[in-house]
């Protein structure tokens, strides 16, 4: 018997789901669903990059977060686009974070080129080297080496013994590569991302539990599951999301990791923690693509309005209503003239009531709405054009029975 055996017995390599309920399974084919959506929308190049790297910035601001990081999420966004500048006394902050950076970006660009490997102890120790590069360590640490120590993690939790680890984590990822996290043959579409997501968050918790180097195996975890949801078809700023979601919770996070050792090995109560919060995630990412759709669905609409008229009044009138769209907000009729470079050149050298003439023809081709001496552009119009459906939130309960409305 190997001493792990006796001191974590709850590392069993073994992922137990018949307690699993309905809301977990529906949780995971929610993510699954989600994701799909997300690969197959086709962004604008500037959006997309954006996505990107929004994204990015906020999984990496999380993961080092959690281990005390103080950095905030708009200077690792600097970071992101390689303008970070911090005083020497946080130059180690920076240096964590550019590390995960890179190694995440690393994990891309071997994707992108058809070269990423399956988990392993090497490719795990290479990680964790990467997490650890150029930072101030204990002397006891050597950054991708296993650590030959006992390990106590946050003063209430002993990692596995040192001399079990190099067997646990071969052990782990053999596991993790075999076919218990492989979708049954026939199964219905989009059950691989179900069990990519699984295997993802089980390799986090187990990652945790063994805690096999002496530093960094919060950020290599966490690194493993970006590894394995985007190796698994997750498209990259949603592989970002788990990350983020533990820092946002991160008490419920330390909570659910102990009690997944205490309850002896029972890792359903962190998959629906887990799942929960990436299809929350989702949700989000997907609000912001609809918004940019829209976007793209109002200049569009705006620009066939327009169609044929090419007069410096109607060419005039149709910037003027984009940019007013812009704002997103009323915008006062005396900040139009200014409101953007392109408004103050058309209505250089023009009066007042010039831009009145415009906005009442605006108004009369129900592209603006008008308020006193506010205008809004009615973006709204887009949404006349979505699928015939009942609009659940208007439904008003009659003596006890609902009855829906008409539909919108």
């Amino acid at each position: 018997m190997r001493t792990y055996e006796r001191t974590h017995p709850w590392i069993s390599f073994r992922c137990d789901l018949k307690t699993a309920g309905p809301d977990l399974w529906i949780a995971l084919g929610e993510a699954a669903s989600k994701c799909e959506h997300l690969c197959r929308v086709p962004l604008r190049p500037a959006t997309a990059q954006v996505l990107h790297q929004l994204y990015l910035a906020k999984g990496v601001a999380a993961t080092t977060a959690i281990e005390g990081n103080t950095l905030s999420e708009a200077e690792v966004r600097q970071a992101v686009e390689g303008k970070l500048v911090v005083p020497p006394s946080k130059q180690y902050l920076k240096q964590e974070v550019e590390n995960i950076i890179a190694a995440c970006n690393q994990i891309g660009q071997r994707l992108a080129g058809g070269s990423l490997p399956v988990p392993s102890a090497e490719l795990l120790c290479a990680y964790n080297r990467q997490v650890l590069e150029q930072l101030p360590l204990n002397e006891d640490v050597t950054p991708g080496a296993l650590r030959s120590h006992s390990v106590l993690v946050g003063e209430v939790y002993r990692g596995a013994p040192a001399e079990d680890c190099p067997y646990l984590l071969d052990r782990l990822c053999a596991w993790l590569n075999g076919a218990d996290f492989q979708a049954p043959e026939k199964s219905a579409p989009g059950m691989e991302t179900v069990y990519a997501i699984i295997r993802a968050v089980v390799a986090h918790l187990y990652m945790a539990w063994i805690h096999p180097f002496g530093d960094g195996n919060g950020r290599s975890a966490r690194l493993c599951e970006f590894h394995i949801l985007l190796s698994a078809g997750v498209p990259s700023p949603a592989a970002h999301l788990l990350s983020n979601h533990y820092n946002q919770t991160r008490t419920e996070y330390y909570r659910q990791l102990d009690y997944a050792s205490k309850s002896g090995g029972d890792v359903v109560p962190f998959l629906k923690y887990a799942a929960r919060g990436f299809v929350d995630g989702l949700r989000g990412q997907l609000e912001y693509i609809w918004d940019q759709q829209w976007d793209v669905a109002w200049q569009n609409f705006v620009h066939e309005k327009f169609q044929s008229k090419n007069s410096a009044s109607e060419v005039r009138q149709r910037h003027l209503v984009l940019d007013v769209g812009d704002k997103r907000d009323w915008v006062a009729v005396g900040d139009i003239a200014e409101l953007t470079p392109r408004m103050a050149k058309a209505y250089a050298g023009k009066t007042p009531k010039t831009i009145q003439r415009d906005l009442n023809a605006l108004a009369e081709a129900g592209l603006i709405l008008r308020e006193g001496r506010k205008v809004k552009a009615c973006r709204e119009i887009i949404l006349a054009f979505l699928p015939l459906r009942c609009n659940l939130d208007k439904i008003v309960p009659t003596d006890g029975v609902s009855t829906p409305p008409a539909p919108n």
